[in-house]
């Protein structure tokens, strides 16, 4: 926040009273870079603002906070990879800021005291059709209703949440949580038709009278493998797995299960396998646990909870209550070789874990809408298709898999699709340089352990099937954990600066203001900036002096 000149002439005049407007090489001067959490997040969150907030104690602005750029967060703060704390500078000096924990905290608190989302926007008077009612489209749609258009979701499944309800277990993410925040959505005036397939884009914009439309179908379909299979042992696809025990419909898999696969879809089925009564889960993975895409703490978990994983080895064959293995190696490049070795497993069911791909075969009597080789939509830097009006993301556009950049991927074409109907061009922001962790001078800073989220024991894990393993952190938790924040890169008004001035140069504007730095007085020393533990204060060259000035 820059505060205005002419706020502060009472106090500049004072100081210049008393000033001797020193000749100096270099001034200070507010830095604001971009902190590495806030450009690690893949929805685009001020992460550091609603931290600032959260450890002020001010939780309803800090939910608010999240929510100009995320509608969920009770969910991200369960299903998010949290790339920010991978990203936070405070893992070089003890350990990263539990981000995830806190906004869970914020997303619980919200739907316990009955929170609601500020007003939309004055009605533009648009309408807009998003195809797919999983996390990308209803992004889109929660943004857009916010920007005054009216909104239809249309989802051809029977509940909306895509890979959200039925690609995440319920351990991970509970289903009364999901449809708070989805009810959240539809109280702004966004309509969700459930079991709605569509099969022509153009007929169904032409018949709902839609200005644009987003589609975000996602990757519904598991991908196939040529696997010899002779009177096989009964073999499902992950992702109808997931689906079925949704709906109710689980199969008996038998007392040995085998998946193949190394992703975090194969680590969600081996778990869930072990609660449908399995007895001994077995991933089998054709590459080495440094290779494998699935995040490292999903792998723990499948095997704190009794998952076996056979590395570097490939399914030849399935056949009737056993498969055979062959055993890889790995080249130069890390890519798998066969070495002619085989070997034999029993199993009573196989599931296969490798990968999605999705069905967007609606979209090709769509003029101008192009597909990668592999079958994805192929967009602009504005989400835009070739075909005008047309919009597509999450996961069956180019770009990272994962819920929260699907989330980011609704935030973004939402905001394109506004400026497409009002005829503007899409605003981008300039993103400042990144405060990494060289550039903070933290001597004040001492040992602050973060707070733990409390796990349910293995054991009842297992027994309560698919009741959620991780608790939430409690208020006073949240609070701590929302203060070991570094607040890199922007000042957060810590008194370091004001207190070390020789010159008495820095005054305190009040909370939330900042500082002035009194140039009439300041020397050009250099104090505060080596003192500012975040970075937030620059030394620049001194410009040509033409009056006394100051600044904040």
């Amino acid at each position: 926040m820059t505060a205005r000149q002419s706020d502060f002439t009472p106090v500049i005049d004072l100081l210049r009273e008393k000033g001797t407007g020193p000749v100096r090489e270099n001034r200070p001067v507010y830095a604001d870079l971009m902190p590495p959490c806030n450009n690690a997040c893949p929805a685009g969150e001020n992460v550091q603002a609603w931290l600032d907030l959260a450890q002020a104690g001010k939780f309803q602005e800090a939910w608010r906070a999240i929510l100009r750029d995320n509608p969920f967060p009770a969910v991200h703060g369960r299903v998010c990879y949290h790339p920010c704390e991978t990203s936070c500078n405070r893992a070089q000096l003890d350990s990263a800021v539990s981000i995830h924990a806190v906004e869970r905290f914020l997303g619980d608190l919200a739907t316990e005291q009955g929170w609601t989302p500020d007003e939309p926007a004055a009605s533009s008077g648009k309408r807009v059709l998003v195809v797919g009612g999983g996390p990308s489209g209803l992004s889109a749609a929660y943004h857009l209703a916010r920007l005054g258009h009216a909104v239809e979701v249309q989802e051809a499944g029977p509940l909306p949440g895509g890979m959200l309800h039925f690609g995440i277990p319920a351990y991970r993410l509970p289903r009364a949580e999901l449809m708070k925040e989805i009810a959240r959505i539809e109280a702004m005036g966004v309509r969700i038709v459930l079991n709605h397939k569509v099969e022509d884009i153009l007929a169904e914009q032409a018949a709902g009278s839609f200005d644009a439309v987003f589609v975000a179908i996602g990757t519904q379909i598991g991908k196939k493998i040529d696997i010899p299979a002779r009177d096989a042992a009964k073999v499902i696809d992950a992702i109808k797995l997931l689906h079925d025990v949704e709906t109710g419909e689980a199969p008996s898999l038998g007392r040995r299960v085998i998946v193949y696969g190394g992703g975090n879809t194969a680590m969600d089925a081996a778990r869930m396998a072990r609660r449908l009564g399995a007895e001994e889960t077995l991933i089998v993975y054709r590459r080495d646990r440094a290779h494998m895409p699935a995040q490292a703490f999903e792998a723990d978990e499948a095997l704190s909870e009794g998952v076996k994983i056979k590395w570097l080895s490939a399914i030849k064959d399935i056949g009737e209550d056993s498969l055979t293995v062959e055993t890889m190696r790995l080249d130069e490049s890390g890519r798998p070789q066969p070495t002619g070795e085989f070997e034999t497993l029993s199993a009573d069911s196989v599931v296969l874990a490798l990968g999605q791909q999705t069905d967007c075969g609606f979209l090709r009597n769509a003029p101008g809408v192009a597909f990668t080789a592999d079958d994805l939509v192929i967009v602009d830097s504005n989400m835009m298709t070739g075909r005008p009006g047309v919009f597509a993301g999450g996961d069956m556009a180019p770009g990272q898999r994962s819920v929260t950049a699907a989330v980011g991927h609704g935030k973004k074409a939402a905001r394109a699709i506004d400026a497409f109907l009002r005829g503007a061009a899409a605003q981008t922001s300039v993103k400042h340089p990144i405060a990494t962790f060289d550039l903070l001078h933290l001597p004040i800073y001492a040992d602050a352990p973060p707070s733990v989220q409390s796990e349910m024991p293995v054991a009842e894990r297992l027994a309560h099937g698919f009741a959620e393993t991780m608790a939430g952190l409690s208020e006073a938790q949240a609070h701590h954990e929302a203060r070991r924040c570094l607040s890199c890169g922007n000042c957060f008004e810590c008194d370091q600066c004001y207190a070390a001035c020789p010159e008495q140069a820095i005054v305190k504007l009040g909370p939330g203001r900042r500082y002035l730095f009194d140039y009439a007085r300041c020397t050009g020393c250099g104090v505060c900036f080596e003192q500012c533990p975040c970075h937030a204060i620059e030394m620049k060259p001194e410009p040509a002096r033409t009056a006394p000035e100051a600044s904040a």
